[in-house]
Formats: C-alpha cells, structure tokens, sequence
C-alpha cells in the first residue's frame, strides 16, 4: 500500500493549512519562504485537489474515482465530491471523535474495531449512508486507548449530521451532510476545473 510519509507540518505549511484541520494541536513556527512568484491558475487548482486528498488520506487513484462518482450523481459535482470524501467511515469515526485524526480513524478501522449496523468493516473507505449506526466493538471499548481517545477530543464539536454516544462509543447518521456543514477549507470548484481541462 502506498503511503504518504511527508511529515504533517512541513506539508500543512507547503498547502498553507491550518493543522486543526487534520485533529493536530501543533503550530509549526516556521514562516515558508518562496519568492515572490505569482502562482498560476492550474498551480491554485493543483493546490486545491492536493489539500482535500491530504486532509482526507486520499491517494490520487481513488481521489479520481470519487471524481468520476461524483460527476455520475446529481447535483453539482463539485459539492458531490465533498460530501463522497466526508462519507468516508474513517471521516465518520474521526467526526464522531473516536480519534484524534483521521490516521488513527483509517488505523482502527483497519484494526476491525469498528461495526456498521453490527457488522465488522475493515475498510476505511466504505461510505456510510443515512441511518448507519457505527459503534467500536465490545472487545475494544474497555481498552485504555478509547479513554485516552475521549478525553483528547472531549471538546470537539460533533457535526449536526451525526449524532454521538460518546459514553457507549456509538454514533449514528442522521442524513448525509450538505456542503455548508463541511467545514474544510478546499474549493472545490478549483477542482472541478482541474479535472475538467
């Protein structure tokens, strides 16, 4: 499996993001330093598609299937893409705050900690639907890691499309999300442009 081993900062600093984005308390101290050098139409466009694949662990095969999903479906491709990516169950787990990050959300599903409707999915990009109940299993609540999970994100807001337990490590979802309750910062119309030359 492919694996992006840049290290989180020094690429937040290279898209000009903000690390809360990733679930990361850390500020990096250095300033980037380029010359002043107007970036191009295509550079903004190609900055744009690289920031939504780093926040959500996208490599760029199945970033471009969700692409072409999203252009097959109604509505407005670009608002489809974003909803697709944060239907994502990693997404979800890291939403409902059953991780830190969506590293340690795509890790524990991986891990087969996770049930969907009480049963086992072990893929990080299986998309959720309106209704899905997802929960850890039994064996793993007792685990120290949960705890020490829930006291990290114990102040994170959970979006209005999901609803959280986090005293059961439960959650469901009321309704897949709209654009406006996203709150990451791609445009994706940038995007649609890139892919659409």
């Amino acid at each position: 499996m492919a694996v992006n081993r840049v290290p989180v900062l020094k690429r937040c600093r290279s898209l000009g993001l903000d690390p809360i984005y990733l679930g990361i308390d850390k500020k990096s101290n250095r300033e980037l330093k380029r010359a002043n050098k107007k970036t191009s139409e295509y550079g903004l466009q190609l900055r744009e598609k690289q920031k939504a694949k780093f926040i959500y662990g996208v490599l760029e095969k199945p970033f471009r299937n969700y692409y072409k999903k999203a252009e097959k479906m109604n509505g407005q491709t670009g608002e489809n893409l974003m909803v697709l990516l944060e239907s994502r169950l990693d997404n979800v787990i890291f939403r409902l705050g059953l991780a830190r990050t969506r590293k340690e959300a795509r890790q524990i599903v991986d891990h087969k900690h996770v049930l969907v409707n009480g049963k086992c999915v072990n893929i990080p990009s299986y998309l959720i639907k309106a209704g899905d109940t997802i929960e850890i299993r039994e064996k793993s609540k007792a685990s120290q890691r949960y705890k020490d999970i829930l006291d990290a994100t114990a102040g994170r807001l959970v979006p209005e499309w999901l609803d959280a337990d986090q005293e059961n490590l439960k959650g469901s979802v009321k309704e897949l999300p709209l654009r406006e309750a996203i709150d990451v910062p791609v445009n994706e119309m940038l995007i649609v442009e890139l892919y659409s030359k």
